[in-house]
C-alpha cells in the first residue's frame, strides 16, 4: 500500500511538472487572466482547447502547531467543451517546524460548468457556475477519497468584481464540511488591482475556520499575470498565517482557440 501511494504521488508530481513544461513549449494564449491567490473561484472557465496553469513556486504557512513550506502548488485548467473546464490541482507541503516528510496534499480533480453566462462572459447580469469533483488521497496522510460541489456567482461592474462561493464537501476522513466565501477585486482595467477574500469553513466535529486575505494581482499583459497575498485565519481559536505568491499563464492547444477573456 505504501509503495502504491508513493508511486501515485511520484506520477502526479511528474504530471504537474509536465503540464507546466508543455505550456511553455506551446506558447501563450492571447487572453489569460490570473485567478490566484484565492481559496474560492470565479464563474468562468477556459475556452475550448485552452489551457491555464496557475503556479505558486513557493509559499509559507505558519501556526502555533506547525510551520509548512508549500512548494510548489499547481492548478491545471483545460477547456474541453464550450462552458466546461476540467481541473487538476495539488500542492507539496513540507513541515519544517517540527520537521516531517513531504506530503502531496490539497489534491483533487473536478469539472466546472457555466450554468448562466453573464458579465464574466461579456454578457449582462451575473455569471453562475458549478464546480464538482473528487478529493484525491494524500501521499503521506489520509489515503481515502472525498467529494465536493460548489455553487459560484460572479458579477463584474466598472468599480470591481465580486465572487460568491458556497460549497459542501465530504472530506477524506468522511466528515461533512461547508464553505462560504466572498471575493472582492478592484477594477479589471487596472494594471495592478487590489483583491480581498473572506471565508468561513466548518468541518463538522473537527474544525471551524474564519479567514481573511488581502493582496494584489499585477496584469503584466494579456499573456501573463502575477499575484501576491497574505492570509490570516483563526482555526479552533489558533492563529494561522500564510504568504502566497505566484503567476498564471495560458496557452492554446492544437484543439482550439480562445474567444473570450477569462
Amino acid at each position: 500500500m505504501l509503495a502504491s501511494l508513493a508511486q501515485r504521488s511520484s506520477l502526479l508530481q511528474h504530471a504537474l511538472l509536465a503540464v507546466l513544461a508543455t505550456g511553455l513549449a506551446l506558447g501563450w494564449t492571447p487572453e489569460a487572466f490570473a485567478y490566484r491567490p484565492f481559496d474560492g473561484t470565479d464563474a468562468a472557465v477556459a475556452d475550448p482547447g485552452e489551457v491555464e496553469v496557475e503556479l505558486q513556486p513557493a509559499g509559507a504557512q505558519w501556526s502555533r502547531e506547525q510551520n509548512l513550506l508549500i512548494a510548489p502548488a499547481v492548478v491545471f485548467n483545460y477547456g474541453f467543451l464550450e462552458n466546461w473546464e476540467a481541473i487538476l490541482e495539488g500542492q507539496l507541503q513540507t513541515p519544517f517546524s517540527p520537521s516531517g516528510p513531504t506530503n502531496l496534499a490539497v489534491s483533487g480533480a473536478s469539472l466546472k460548468h457555466i450554468i448562466r453566462p453573464g458579465s464574466l462572459q461579456d454578457q449582462t447580469g451575473p455569471s453562475i457556475a458549478t464546480e464538482f469533483g473528487v478529493l484525491l488521497p494524500e501521499s503521506n496522510g489520509d489515503n481515502r477519497f472525498g467529494a465536493t460541489i460548489d455553487a459560484i456567482v460572479s458579477q463584474r461592474w466598472d468599480w470591481g468584481t465580486v465572487h460568491v462561493n458556497n460549497a459542501v464537501e465530504l472530506t477524506r476522513d468522511q466528515k461533512g464540511d461547508v464553505f462560504t466565501d466572498l471575493i472582492i477585486e478592484g477594477p479589471s482595467k487596472w494594471v495592478v488591482r487590489p483583491v480581498a477574500e473572506f471565508f468561513y469553513e466548518e468541518e463538522f466535529g473537527r474544525a471551524h475556520t474564519l479567514s481573511g486575505l488581502v493582496g494584489a494581482i499585477w496584469q503584466v499583459n494579456d499573456k501573463l499575470s502575477f499575484d501576491v497575498g497574505f492570509r490570516h485565519a483563526i482555526t479552533n481559536g489558533s492563529n494561522v498565517n500564510e504568504i502566497r505568491a505566484g503567476l498564471t499563464v495560458g496557452f492554446v492547444t492544437p484543439f482550439g482557440k480562445p474567444n473570450h477573456k477569462r
